[in-house]
């Protein structure tokens, strides 16, 4: 059974409220009686006061503005936009219990942009030292111009954290932004010195799946970012980001699948059904993609894309699976989610079209608009596909299907290896036996 993972977490805040009030009424009036001193307790009465209990989705809504540099819908962030991602982001808050955030994804519905999120609400309410890490250096660099640069220059909240990098001694450089009581520091996988740098309470591990196999032959990059917040123990995060490339070696998908799963059910706007989208209920007339629907899983109804907001305003993450680790929670997200204005189920039935009878083609389709990993095709199967048709049965024994016997012997100086196999038809083949003659060839 799937459990409902709600989208708004119940809490009480008439406490934290009276708490936040009765401090600041007592900064008040140690202010009123201390003349002379009145920046020095107004700040110690500040310090004083807790923060707000905020959610990095509440904080986006709060305080978030996108560049025109940076975005195409420019202006105030607006999670509503793209609810599927309030979980997501509130997960990366400091009050839920989730250690490792794992998020397999499509291309372009809003996953960068919720990472950004959360740095600004760490160098705004919790602030640490945050390690964000980008294929490679380059990119990383690229990032912070395009990415970083713009998310700390139009909201007025991190502005006045961040100094400019113009200033001396600002602390401000193109892989580094310090702010009060924490660190961003951006680098690539490409780089073992970044990636071992410092200790990180917060870990942002952006397209894992285009890192490479070893940073600077010192071991896979994922696990030496995540090395750096070991010391934080309970009050670490880490945010595992990626499309998908191929089964077997996708790092998104091996995280994915030790996690609990969840998909994002969405109800039939005609009998109410919850069920997450896929790609086989979409369906259109040969050659006019413009005729895309989704089909209702339980009453076969036709689903028009207009009505897509509502069912995403109404929709709720779902737990599919048992996670390995309960401190990991996963999520996936197909483009069949895009919000209205973005990527249409048209657009999409278009691309599939276009696909057809190019495997890249096909491959990029099946990454970038399905977040999910490609079985390569071709003359030998992969290792996993190999695995999957393994039979067993007792050494020495000849399968009914063996039709003859045939040996290999390999010399080396100090003992010969014997292997027996049985073959059949199509090349189908057995090992029987594996035999070790000890001694060399003399």
């Amino acid at each position: 059974m799937s459990a409902p993972i709600s989208k708004n977490s119940a809490r009480s805040r008439s406490g934290w409220d009276e708490l936040t009030a009765s401090s600041s009424e007592a900064a008040g009036e140690q202010i009123s009686g201390f003349d002379g001193a009145d920046k020095l307790l107004t700040a110690w009465g500040r310090g004083l006061t807790p923060d707000p209990w905020l959610t990095v989705s509440e904080w986006a809504d709060r305080h978030r503005w996108l560049s025109s540099r940076a975005s195409a819908e420019p202006g105030r962030y607006r999670t509503e936009r793209t609810p599927y991602m309030r979980a997501i982001m509130d997960a990366l808050s400091p009050g839920d219990p989730a250690q490792r955030i794992v998020f397999q994804k499509a291309a372009q519905v809003g996953a960068t942009e919720a990472g950004n999120n959360w740095i600004g609400f760490v160098m705004h309410h919790a602030p640490g030292p945050m390690l964000a890490v980008q294929p490679t250096v380059e990119l990383a660099k690229r990032n912070s111009r395009q990415r970083i640069d713009p998310l700390i220059e139009e909201s007025p909240a991190l502005k006045e954290r961040v100094r400019p990098a113009r200033a001396r001694d600002s602390g401000n450089t193109q892989l580094s932004k310090d702010f009060p009581g924490g660190v961003l520091v951006l680098t690539g996988a490409n780089s073992a010195v970044g990636l071992r740098s410092m200790p990180a309470r917060y870990v942002f591990l952006d397209e894992i799946d285009a890192y490479p196999a070893s940073a600077d032959e010192e071991g896979d990059p994922v696990g030496l970012a995540e090395a750096r917040s070991l010391t934080f123990a309970h009050r670490r995060k880490v945010f595992l980001v990626s499309t998908p490339t191929i089964r077997g070696v996708s790092r998104i998908e091996r995280e994915f699948d030790a996690s609990d799963q969840r998909r994002f059910f969405v109800p039939c706007p005609h009998c109410g059904e919850m069920q997450w989208l896929r790609f086989e209920r979409l369906r259109w007339e040969q050659g006019q993609p413009e005729t895309a629907t989704y089909h209702c899983e339980a009453c076969e109804s036709a689903i028009e894309e207009h009505h897509k907001a509502a069912m995403l305003a109404a929709g709720e993450w779902r737990a599919t699976s048992e996670a390995r680790d309960s401190r990991t929670v996963g999520f996936h997200l197909s483009a069949l989610y895009s919000p209205p204005g973005w990527k249409s189920w048209a657009d999409i039935a278009r691309d599939k079209e276009a696909a057809k009878g190019s495997d890249e083609a096909e491959r990029v389709f099946r990454n970038t608009v399905l977040g999910e990993t490609w079985v390569e095709t071709g003359d030998a199967p992969d290792w996993q596909r190999l695995a999957e048709r393994r039979e067993s049965w007792p050494a020495g024994m000849v399968p009914e299907k063996g039709l003859f016997l045939t040996a290999g012997a390999d010399v080396q100086k100090d003992r010969i290896e014997v292997d027996v196999w049985a073959w059949g038809r199509g090349l189908e083949s057995w090992l029987i036996d594996h035999m070790v003659i000890e001694g060399g060839p003399g």
